[in-house]
């Protein structure tokens, strides 16, 4: 079966702060949504998915290089939303904009150089965001959940830096994943 793992960036702790005021605020109403540990949120690069073990070294060798060529990349809160749509939501979540061609061109690069393992580039386009829940079931009072996304339509923050792209092991457990640190890169500081 493997080890499931994933490339993100942690997130910046006035970044992380922010968040946890709006997830405080939206935990009050009555919406069917299993909310993610403020903690437990970050920026999703790559899903590797499965992998085995014994790649693990392989794929820290394959990763270095790529990021190496990166400068730390500036970023900020960007709105709200859901996905699919308000209508059928299943995952809520905060956007992030900024450098964002800069963070589809690491990906880009990433997943070229992890083909090697069998791993399927992402085709669609890179949308940063951090999921915030998931949707538990269907929204019954979907007026409550328009009230959300118009509030928070226009939430934005401060530019920050996502200065390390770190290599998570995933482990699914029934209170919540559990996040462990399998290796990190840190990226170029701009002078």
């Amino acid at each position: 079966m493997g080890i499931r793992l994933f490339l993100a960036f942690e997130l910046p702790p006035e970044i992380r702060q922010q968040i946890g005021e709006v997830s405080t605020e939206l935990q009050k109403l009555t919406l069917p949504v299993r909310w993610v540990k403020v903690t437990n949120i970050h920026l999703t690069i790559i899903f590797l998915g499965y992998v085995n073990e014994d790649t693990i070294d392989d794929i820290k060798e394959r990763v270095n290089p790529v990021v190496k060529r990166f400068s730390e990349f500036k970023t900020r809160l960007n709105g709200i939303g859901v996905f699919p749509n308000w209508r059928r939501p299943r995952v809520i979540w905060i956007g992030l904009n900024g450098e964002i061609e800069r963070l589809s061109n690491l990906r880009e690069e990433l997943q070229t150089e992890l083909k090697v393992f069998g791993f399927k580039p992402e085709k669609r386009p890179f949308t940063p965001h951090l999921t915030i829940g998931r949707f538990k079931g269907p929204v019954d009072r979907d007026e409550e959940l328009k009230l959300i996304l118009d509030r928070y339509h226009d939430l934005t923050g401060d530019l920050q830096y996502l200065r390390e792209l770190v290599l998570f092991k995933s482990d699914l457990r029934p209170d919540g994943p559990v996040y462990t640190k399998m290796a990190s890169w840190p990226l170029r500081t701009e002078n």
